[in-house]
């Protein structure tokens, strides 16, 4: 190696390791709950143009204790190219329920059927697009 280079890289690598530590022990960004994080129908930032085809519909039927939730992601599927990844549900503190799975060489539709028991409150659903993130819905059960 050069001799210029091996100064220049040296101080460089000194410079840095000043820097880092001081970078670490820093306060992380105080963000607003979900920011840049998913999309709904009233907040689709960067992807304005986008609602219709990736933000899920929910659908509700209840029978006695049973419920059943069908989400809907009205969004073509091009094979691997571009199509929805998943459907997730959450309950109505934002924990996990289930999720499905799409296989773009199988599905030609992001529908996912869920059956929750003795289940009452708002339901959340996601649906996360290989190329648009992630996109957030809500629904009464």
């Amino acid at each position: 190696m050069e001799r210029r280079n091996f100064i220049k890289f040296t101080l460089a690598g000194i410079g840095a390791s000043a820097v880092a530590p001081a970078m670490a022990l820093a306060e992380p960004a105080k963000l607003p709950a979900g920011a840049d994080i998913y999309y709904t129908k009233d907040a689709p930032g960067r992807w304005s143009g986008k609602v219709a085809t990736h933000l899920p519909s929910i659908q509700v039927e209840k029978s006695g204790e049973k419920v059943t939730v069908k989400v809907v992601t009205a969004h073509e599927v091009k094979g691997y190219e571009h199509y929805i990844v998943k459907h997730v549900l959450l309950d109505k503190d934002y924990k996990f329920i289930n999720e499905y799975l799409f296989d773009p060489t199988k599905d030609k539709e992001p529908v996912s059927t869920f059956t929750l028991e003795n289940y009452q409150g708002p339901i959340y659903a996601l649906s996360l697009c290989n190329k648009h993130d992630l996109w957030l819905n809500s629904a009464e059960v």
